[in-house]
C-alpha cells in the first residue's frame, strides 16, 4: 500500500493499542479500529486508499458488503467514517495526480465514496485548510450489494461505534486533533535541523557523557592504581587523549574498550541500543536538544515513547507514543512531527490526539511550546473536536453552562499567542464534530512568498 503512496517505513513503534510507523515522507498510525495515514512532498497518498481498504476487509475482516466474495477485485471494507485534510500546497504544479488540485482531490474521493462533504476553510487569497469527510456509516461507490444476494465468503463482524465521540477513549473529550502547521520558520533557529549542526551537539553532549562515565569508572577503581596499573589520563575520547574533541572520537560508539576492561555500561557512554542508525540517533539528539521530548515530558507520561529521524543532509520526523497517565491501557494517543527547514520552503508541521484534558496543559500552552521550538512567520491551527451531549457531559461532572464556559474560556486564552497576532477564526459545526481555524502571523511579521491563489486542474 505504501508502495502505491511513494513511501517507505524507516521504524516502528509497537504498543498493544497503535502501531506507529515513521515513513520516509512522514507517518501512520494503526489502531485495532482506525488508520491515520500523514505524507508530504510529492507522494501520492490518495492513491493507496483503495488498497487500504482491500487490506481492511481481506487480511483484518472488517465488514464488506460491496462484493459477494472477498476473492473479488473490487472487494474493499465498509468504513466507517473517512477523513482527508490538508494545507494549500506551496507548490501545487510540483504534486503529481491526482494531488495537482483540490478539484481533482474532490472527484477521486467522491467516486469512492457516497455522501461526502468537502470544504475549504481560511482565505482563499491567503492561507487555507481543505477538509473532505464522510458521514457515519460511510457507503462506497458502487452501490452496496443488494441484500438478496448472497455472500459467499463468511467475513468476521467487527463492532463498529455508533457513536462518533466514542471512537477513542472513554468518552466526547477524548475523541480530538489539535494540528499546527507552520511556514517561513526562522532561519537561523531551523539551523538545528541540519545534519551538519546535529552532529556537532551529539558530539558535544555524548563526549561529555563520556568524559563523566570514565570519570565515574576510574573513581570506582580505587587504589588499584597504586598496584601497578598504568595512570591515564581522561578525557570524551579515548584514555590518554588530551582533547575531549579529536577526531578518534566516534559518536555513534557503543563500547569503552579504551578504559582496559573497566566496567562501564555501554548506555552510559552512548546512544540506547533501538537508536541503531545514525538518523535515529541524530533523531534523538535534535528531539531532546529542540524541547520536542517535553512536549510530553517523561515526568508527566513516563510510558510515553518517541521514534525520530534527521535527514541528510536535512529535514527532521519524529513520532510519539502516549500512553494516558493513570488509565494503564486504558488509551494511548501520538503525536506526531515533521520538519523541512530549507529557507526556500520552510514548513513544520505538529498534529497530536492527546486530550487536552488529559495533558494536564492548556492547549493554547501546547500551542505555545511548539510555537517557540520552530519559530514561524506565520501558522495555522485546527482543533478538530468530537461533540459533547447532554449525557457525555453529566458524565464528566459537568453542567452545560459549565461546559460552555469552560469552552469560552480555553477560545479566549488561544485569541493570545505571545509574539504573535491572529488575523483568522472560522468556525465550522460539522456532523458529529466541532472545526476551529485559527491562522496566525508574527507580530514583526513584514510577509514574504505569498500562498497561490488556486491550483492546477
Amino acid at each position: 500500500m505504501l508502495d502505491l503512496v511513494n513511501c517507505k517505513v524507516l521504524s516502528v513503534v509497537e504498543s498493544d493499542q497503535v502501531d506507529a510507523y515513521l515513513l520516509s515522507e512522514s507517518s501512520m498510525f494503526v489502531f485495532p479500529h482506525k488508520l491515520i495515514l500523514k505524507t508530504c512532498g510529492t507522494t501520492t497518498l490518495l492513491l493507496g486508499l483503495r488498497r487500504m481498504l482491500r487490506i481492511a476487509a481481506v487480511d483484518a475482516g472488517f465488514p464488506s458488503h460491496n462484493t459477494g466474495s472477498l476473492g473479488e477485485i473490487r472487494t474493499a471494507a465498509t468504513p466507517y467514517r473517512v477523513f482527508y485534510s490538508r494545507k494549500n500546497f506551496l507548490f501545487p504544479d510540483k504534486q503529481h495526480g491526482p494531488h495537482r488540485s483540490w478539484k481533482n482531490e474532490v472527484k477521486f474521493l467522491d467516486d469512492m465514496f457516497s455522501g461526502g462533504s468537502a470544504y475549504m476553510v481560511g482565505k482563499m487569497n491567503g492561507d487555507h485548510w481543505y477538509l473532505y469527510l464522510t458521514t457515519p456509516n460511510t457507503s462506497l461507490t458502487p452501490p452496496k450489494t443488494p441484500e438478496n444476494e448472497p455472500i459467499q465468503t463468511e467475513t468476521k463482524v467487527l463492532k463498529i461505534p455508533t457513536s462518533t465521540v466514542y471512537a477513542i477513549g472513554k468518552g466526547a473529550c477524548d475523541d480530538e486533533t489539535l494540528e499546527i502547521l507552520m511556514t517561513d520558520l526562522e532561519v537561523e533557529n531551523a539551523k538545528q535541523f541540519y545534519l551538519e549542526n546535529a552532529s556537532a551537539v551529539a558530539e558535544d553532549k555524548y563526549a561529555k557523557r563520556a568524559q563523566q562515565a570514565r570519570k565515574d569508572a576510574m573513581n570506582s577503581l580505587g587504589n588499584l592504581k597504586g598496584d601497578g596499573v598504568a595512570d591515564m589520563s581522561l578525557s570524551g575520547t579515548t584514555a590518554g587523549s588530551t582533547s575531549v574533541y579529536d577526531d578518534t572520537f566516534d559518536v555513534f560508539s557503543n563500547t569503552s574498550s579504551d578504559l582496559n576492561d573497566a566496567n562501564t555500561p555501554d548506555d552510559d557512554i552512548g546512544f540506547p541500543e533501538e537508536l541503531s542508525t545514525e538518523g535515529h540517533a541524530l533523531g534523538t539528539v535534535v528531539s531532546e536538544a529542540c524541547g520536542l521530548s517535553e512536549v510530553y515530558p517523561n515526568s508527566r507520561y513516563p510510558d510515553a515513547r518517541v521514534d525520530a529521524y534527521l535527514f541528510t543532509p536535512c529535514g527532521f520526523s519524529a513520532n510519539g507514543v502516549i500512553p494516558a497517565p493513570d488509565q494503564a491501557g486504558s488509551a494511548t494517543h501520538y503525536f506526531t512531527v515533521h520538519v523541512t527547514p530549507e529557507p526556500q520552503c520552510s514548513y513544520a508541521s505538529f498534529e497530536t490526539n492527546v486530550p487536552g484534558r488529559q495533558s494536564g496543559r492548556e492547549t493554547v500552552e501546547v500551542i505555545e511550546h511548539v510555537v517557540d521550538i520552530f519559530k514561524p512567520g506565520r501558522f495555522s491551527v485546527t482543533l478538530f473536536e468530537a461533540k459533547a451531549n447532554s449525557v457525555e457531559v453529566r458524565e464528566l461532572g459537568l453542567d452545560d453552562a459549565s461546559a460552555v464556559k469552560s469552552g469560552l474560556l480555553r477560545s479566549a486564552r488561544m485569541e493570545n499567542i505571545k509574539g504573535y497576532r491572529r488575523v483568522d477564526r472560522i468556525v465550522h459545526d460539522f456532523d458529529g464534530y466541532d472545526l476551529v481555524f485559527r491562522y496566525y502571523e508574527r507580530d514583526d511579521w513584514e510577509g514574504g512568498r505569498s500562498p497561490r491563489v488556486g491550483e492546477v486542474d
